[in-house]
């Protein structure tokens, strides 16, 4: 019988970011981006079920089976942490792990721009990191809660599905809550945490109308709220919440919304090619009087150009972003071009660039 932990064991010795079983194949491993077969046998069903028992236990495995669907966490001998999704596909079990590292990484590691130390200085307010799956939402929340953890004495509470980084107190007191375990759903904890004396909320996901309704009234009461969404830029990520509520209750929603948004931090990983790893590129929007006139009015469309003549005040869209890595070295110039929100007009502007030589990080070889 092939062994879950001996798998993850393997991700961890190579490097990898992600751990794909389906039944019929080898276990395949994601490591910068690519994704690789393992030297294992091809996994059986009875295989994949075992393997998702041995993670949850009968009783989860109950739901697991009744809902077709389950996320959760877990961790192996030597303290390494997973993030894990276990589905069907075909009539069969499939399974999905993400390596969670072991030290929270600061915000110097992850290159995230300054303006992001900043963010987390806030009295109120509501904070988000948006991105597609797998672009490092979490880890750049974990990175924001242990900065604040390391240099004030505050409550921080946090809801996740599953709780993935696990955060030691420090200088502030953290509770973590796993949604189904420690709550029901993230709506119910968040009806519950006005009542826990919190300084500091981290909302997991602004999954639904309930969720990102008591997000919002958090936030309104005066409490600094982090969350994130699936949204690949602030402008879309202003629309989705919006679009959430019925259409009689939207403007009241861009009025609740001007009032408690105070920045929204819009990610995309790219591939590193001066060593291995992945570097974010950052979109960051930060609410000033006239992006919250904007909200209020709903002129989302202005919010680009706002963004593109606010570099003074640590806004950047992420063309710019784009441009400062490849500036360094970090990400490679086709890939830059590829995924730019304005391919030609980046080409442009980095062929000048080229006629110079292009500065590597410390370090680098």
């Amino acid at each position: 019988m092939m062994d879950i932990k001996t798998i993850l064991i393997e991700a961890i010795e190579t490097g990898a970011s992600d751990v794909h079983i389906n039944v019929g194949m080898p276990p395949i491993l994601r490591k910068n981006t690519e994704l690789t077969k393992i030297d294992f046998p091809d996994v059986s069903n009875e295989d994949a079920r075992e393997m998702v028992l041995s993670m949850v236990g009968p009783d989860r495995f109950k739901k697991f089976e009744q809902n077709r669907d389950l996320d959760f966490s877990t961790t192996i001998d030597d303290g390494h942490r997973f993030r894990v999704n276990a589905h069907y596909q075909r009539e069969t079990i499939a399974i999905s792990c993400r390596v969670i590292p072991n030290q929270v990484p600061s915000i110097d590691d992850l290159h995230l721009p300054p303006i992001v130390k900043e963010l987390v200085d806030l009295p109120r307010g509501l904070v988000l990191i948006t991105g597609h799956t797998g672009s490092g939402k979490s880890t750049s929340l974990a990175a924001m809660i242990g900065l604040i953890n390391g240099k004030s004495k505050k409550r921080i509470i946090t809801l996740e599905d599953p709780i993935e980084y696990a955060l030691e107190n420090n200088m502030s007191m953290i509770e973590q809550r796993e949604v189904g375990f420690d709550c029901p759903d993230f709506a119910s904890g968040l009806r519950h945490i006005l009542r826990q004396d919190p300084d500091i909320i981290m909302v997991g996901e602004m999954r639904d109308l309930e969720t990102t309704s008591s997000t919002i009234t958090a936030a309104e009461t005066g409490h600094l709220v982090f969350s994130t969404l699936h949204t690949i830029n602030a402008p879309q990520t202003i629309e989705r919440i919006i679009d959430i509520y019925p259409a009689n209750q939207q403007d009241q929603i861009r009025t609740m919304l001007a009032n408690t948004l105070q920045a929204i931090i819009s990610q995309t990983l790219f591939r590193r090619v001066d060593e291995p790893g992945m570097v974010p590129c950052t979109e960051i929007l930060l609410c000033t009087s006239a992006v919250r006139n904007c909200i209020r009015e709903n002129r989302i469309y202005e919010i680009p150009n706002i963004i593109e003549t606010s570099r003074r005040l640590g806004m950047q869209n992420l063309d710019s972003s784009i441009t400062d890595m490849y500036s360094k070295g970090y990400i490679d110039r086709e890939e830059a071009i590829m995924r730019s929100n304005n391919p030609g007009k980046l080409e442009k502007l980095l062929t000048p660039m080229e006629q110079f030589e292009v500065v590597q990080p410390a370090g680098s070889k």
